[in-house]
């Protein structure tokens, strides 16, 4: 009560806002006359000059009225157009990183181009959001002329632009717009570059989201995830078993007998479930592969699949850890001895098996890359955001994403008229009532906007319109461009359109005076969203610049929303009004009833989207992490040297731990023969013993880091320096990539289970936190051991002029490997579905259904 006489006496924290807002109007208004009575010529001059001052370090908001003046003034010039007074104020709205909430038809596509303007300035690139490539592609060229008066360049993300020329040419423009799937595909593709040239993104400076709670609510419930098959030559598994079945099996050192070696072609490590296959075992292999060196940079995946084999033949045993039924293995769980339906052991084992069994190979998915829309927008030093119906969730723009929704007012007054709800008692009732007053209003030639919660309902009243007689479109969100024609036409005199409730945003309905004179656009509601904010863009669809217009909403006991909120009272009010068959109430409480029941829904999916946000935000600093270093990997004038050393040095320490050396050990018990043993096993880098006799711990650590070190200075000293550098980091992104991959797999599984935690009184997100961080630094030191390992197995052979160009060769193959994985399968957060009986992308030959888009739970080294 005390807050509503305030708010009557002071105005809204809102109103406050927009009259501070007001004051600096004028400003930008007293400056139209200067530019209006400038030539194109010299507009542009006045435009450039003040970019200059921009660029020399002079802030946005010391040229805001001057620009905003110019860009008015570019507007009249080129579009036609001139930007209202509350145009102007939305745009410093944007400018100032914050919501504009603008009514349906109040031109925020014309709005935007002032703060995009604005910040293109620096240099630094502005990207405008919008909804599908439809509006992205139209926005540009439309708003393209007023940019391209002004100097500035633009251009459009599109999806099917496979060409990352095209791409980055984009990017490069001054404005860039696009969708929000594509400039987040975009950002995670770019993190899988193996040349820093190859990206196509240049930063994140400043983003105009259109639409803004469509795309940072509505859409960030699903995250970005793009995944592929983990290796696209099965024949190389096949290859693989032969191979390990003609190798021999052997015992390992004797530690008691000095300078005693493995036997055999592998040695069988069964408590730590490894293999090690020996020198030997190496050279057999090469000559079964028929190549000069197995550990060669060409013949990398050799290596791993006869690892993978040897491990199928001799540490998985069917009936007991898997079972064979038809043409598919079956894991069995090793806790309940239960099989394990539709999972598959990770890194190719499955297919080793498959290939050990007999059976078809099947090519294995798994996620590459994922990020949520929260995490990526909120990459950009400045984001804004526009649409007509934010307010509803502006706590969740405030706690997610730090942004301020302010109301600005219509250019005209609105008057429309909301009609209340009408309540029926059963869903056949609504519907019958509904069609009498499309018929109602369709034989006076009053256009008709019909809106559906699905498009099951959609269908529904199409059947019954075809009945009836009445000539109708249907809006189906499938066809962006021919959705944009539709919901446009849906003004004209005696239309009767039927759409869900979101389709055809961004497109305008406009009347002509006939349509006005008939009371304008209706706007018919056959039930509540769970939302009232898509309700709200529903009514926005009529009453666009102070047009006349109507909405009512037509709801039923049946409708899900009443019938979980509230049914039961409303039947029991009827029920005593003595209201028959096909009639109706109509009363504001019950249209209050309807709206609270919205609220609770609204405030369970906002904790429901912050839920899954916290727990993204631990796997996004470690992402962040891993995107850094891997950007300091692709730096042309980043040193490894520094790395390989501390890396080095982290793996011999890891080395003694694993043969129970420590530093409060005595030195008169290291088990030096177990630690030679294991170097050589693990490296295949031989020490004599007597090399080590007597040393403490330190000296140990440091005489090994010493030998290590020099021996490969000594194998790299036939490279250039350049040619060092390269091959290093190729190998280091290797090793960075794979280990990534799998941290995902283990990230998702812990997510999955980590719910149960719950049932024996701890935190489940603060359990997940713990086990994330020690999942990241079994990261972090297999980063370091792999890439150690990695680089010792090289070898190198001189090779005259092939060898000048081995590492960019090593590095073009990957990054085509990677980028068919890409083409193979993108999941696009349900925008691009293939048809479940359409050939899978990844070239199998069989049906999507049978390959990739295979249901089932997801996969992982831990299945």
């Amino acid at each position: 009560m005390i807050s509503t006489i305030f708010q009557k006496i002071f105005g809204t924290q809102n109103d406050r806002e927009v009259k501070k807002y007001y004051k600096r109007l004028k400003g930008v208004n007293e400056l139209e006359a200067k530019y209006e009575n400038m030539s194109d010529d010299e507009l542009k001059a006045a435009f450039n000059a003040l970019k200059d001052e921009v660029r020399a370090g002079k802030s946005e908001d010391e040229v805001l009225n001057d620009v905003f003046a110019i860009v008015r003034e570019a507007g009249k010039r080129t579009l036609g157009m001139r930007h209202f007074d509350v145009q102007i104020i939305g745009g410093m709205v944007l400018h100032e990183g914050r919501i504009a909430e603008m009514k349906t038809g109040e031109g925020k596509t014309l709005v935007a181009t002032l703060p995009v303007v604005l910040n293109a300035m620096s240099g630094k690139g502005v990207h405008v959001v919008t909804v599908n490539d439809y509006l992205a592609k139209r926005d540009a060229t439309q708003m393209g002329v007023l940019y391209n008066f002004l100097g500035l360049s633009v251009d459009v993300a599109l999806s099917g632009q496979n060409s990352d020329s095209i791409r980055k040419a984009a990017y490069d423009a001054d404005i860039t717009y696009g969708t929000n799937s594509e400039f987040g595909f975009d950002y995670l593709r770019d993190n899988m570059k193996f040349d820093e040239n190859d990206k196509v993104q240049r930063g994140h400076n400043f983003v105009i989201v259109d639409e803004v709670d469509s795309i940072l609510i509505d859409e960030a419930r699903t995250p970005l995830i793009i995944s592929g098959p983990t290796n696209r030559t099965l024949d190389g598994y096949i290859k693989a078993n032969d191979v390990a079945k003609k190798l021999v099996r052997g015992e390992p050192a004797d530690l008691s007998v000095p300078g005693s070696k493995p036997t055999g072609d592998f040695v069988v490590d069964e408590k730590n479930r490894n293999i090690i296959i020996t020198e030997e075992g190496i050279s057999n292999a090469e000559k079964l592969f028929g190549v000069e060196n197995l550990y060669d940079l060409n013949n990398a995946i050799l290596s791993h699949h006869l690892d993978q084999a040897l491990k199928a033949h001799n540490l998985f045993e069917k009936d007991v850890h898997y079972v064979l039924r038809g043409n598919e293995i079956v894991i069995v769980d090793e806790f309940t001895g239960r099989l394990s339906e539709g999972r598959r052991f990770s890194e190719g084992l499955h297919q080793a098996l498959e290939a050990k069994e007999g059976v078809q190979i099947q090519e294995e998915s798994q996620t590459l890359a994922d990020t949520t829309y929260q995490n990526y927008f909120r990459m950009y030093k400045k984001m804004a955001g526009m649409t007509g119906t934010a307010q509803t969730e502006a706590t969740e723009f405030s706690q997610i994403y730090k942004l301020e929704v302010i109301s600005i007012p219509t250019n005209v007054p609105v008057k429309r008229i909301d009609a209340n709800d009408l309540i029926y008692k059963t869903t056949a009732e609504k519907f019958k009532a509904v069609i009498d007053e499309i018929k109602k209003a369709n034989s006076k030639g009053q256009p008709v906007l019909v809106g559906t919660a699905s498009i099951e309902r959609s269908e529904m009243l199409h059947e019954m319109l075809v009945k009836a007689g009445i000539a109708h479109s249907v809006l189906n969100a499938k066809n962006h461009e021919k959705e944009a024609e539709i919901i446009a036409e849906a003004g004209k005199k005696g239309a009767v359109t039927i759409a869900t409730n979101m389709a055809g945003r961004g497109v305008d309905i406009r009347i002509d005076d006939e349509v006005r004179a008939l009371g304008g656009l209706y706007i018919i509601g056959t039930e509540r969203h769970e939302s009232r904010r898509i309700d709200n863009q529903l009514r926005g669809r009529a009453g666009r610049q102070g047009d006349p217009g109507m909405s009512r909403f037509y709801l039923s006991l049946e409708d899900n929303l009443l019938r979980i909120f509230g049914a039961d009272r409303i039947k029991a009010i009827m029920d005593r009004l003595g209201i028959d068959e096909g009639e109706s109430i109509e009363s504001k409480l019950v249209t209050r009833a309807v709206e609270n029941a919205q609220k609770k829904v609204e405030n369970l999916h906002f904790e429901a989207r912050k839920h899954l946000l916290e727990y993204d935000d631990v796997a996004n600093e470690q992402r962040k992490t891993i995107y850094k270093y891997r950007d300091e990997l692709l730096d042309k004038e980043y040193d490894m040297s520094e790395k390989i050393a501390e890396n080095r040095l982290a793996y011999v320490t890891n080395l003694l731990e694993s043969v129970e050396i420590f530093e409060i050990t005595m030195k008169e018990d290291f088990d030096l023969k177990a630690l030679v043993s294991h170097l050589e096993s693990d490296s295949s880098e031989s020490i004599d013993e007597s090399e080590l006799a007597g040393l403490d711990y330190n000296e140990l650590v440091a005489k090994i880091c010493e030998i290590l070190e020099q021996r490969y200075t000594e194998k790299m000293s036939i490279l250039s320096a350049e040619q060092k550098r390269e091959i290093e980091k190729v190998l280091y992104l290797q090793v960075l990539d794979g280990a990534w991959r799998e941290h995902l797999y283990q990230m998702d599984i812990l997510k999955t289970g980590i719910g149960l935690r719950g049932y024996n009184q701890k935190d489940p997100l603060t359990e997940y936190k713990k086990e994330s961080y020690n999942l990241f630094v079994e990261l972090v030191t297999r980063l370091k051991t792999e890439s150690v390992k990695m680089l010792s197995l090289l070898r190198l052979k001189p090779r005259d002029e092939a060898l000048q160009d081995e590492a960019a060769a090593m590095r073009s193959r990957m990054q085509d490997e990677q980028n068919e994985m890409l083409r193979a399968e993108e999941q696009l957060s349900g925008n691009k579905k293939i048809p479940r009986n359409a050939p899978c992308p990844c070239g199998s030959g069989k049906k999507y259904k049978e390959c990739h888009g295979k249901s089932g739970p997801k996969k992982g080294v831990f299945a």
